[in-house]
């Protein structure tokens, strides 16, 4: 099995725009002249797969799937209090965009629990129900990685921490 640094072949990364992939393979390509190493990433939820060079891991981004313990910590977020905030949607949807995009599990815990909604509460604009799923998806992808199962069993996990904080 082919290993550059800290990723191999058949292990789940985290590319921080796209969620959660795992390595297919390591190839060499010649792109205008020049031999490339590059990572096979494969996003089954996306139906994607992206080459990307193995020098530009670092700076894009990508890292390995979280430990228990740091995903531990992320869990524990979603039960602290919720934060009211009173700025404009336009201004909170950027900043959760950015926490998103940031691969972080613990700001993506942070964002689920934010625009989480019981029942009890008021419906969600449409924006706000699609940054939700967004940070739900990746959150709960990254779990079921870790504990080797589905993403759907990895929702209702995250779901009943929630409803029970």
């Amino acid at each position: 099995m082919a290993k550059i640094s800290s990723f191999s072949c058949g292990h789940h990364v985290v590319y921080p725009a796209h969620g959660i992939g795992k390595i297919k393979a390591i190839e060499t390509q010649e792109i205008s002249g020049h031999t490339l190493e590059m990572f096979v990433i494969s996003f089954d939820k996306d139906r994607m797969t992206l080459r990307l060079p193995v020098a530009k891991a670092k700076t894009s981004g990508l890292r390995p799937i979280s430990t228990s313990k740091d995903m531990a910590n992320a869990i524990n977020s979603l039960k602290a209090k919720t934060r009211v905030r009173r700025t404009m949607w336009s201004r909170r949807a950027q900043e959760y965009e950015t926490k998103i995009n940031s691969g972080d599990p613990i700001y993506l815990a942070e964002v689920v629990r934010e625009l989480y909604r019981s029942d009890a509460q008021p419906e969600q604009s449409y924006s706000e129900r699609q940054v939700y799923q967004n940070a739900l998806l990746r959150l709960a992808g990254e779990i079921a990685a870790i504990d080797n199962t589905d993403t759907d069993k990895a929702i209702e996990k995250v779901e009943k921490i929630l409803e029970a904080a």
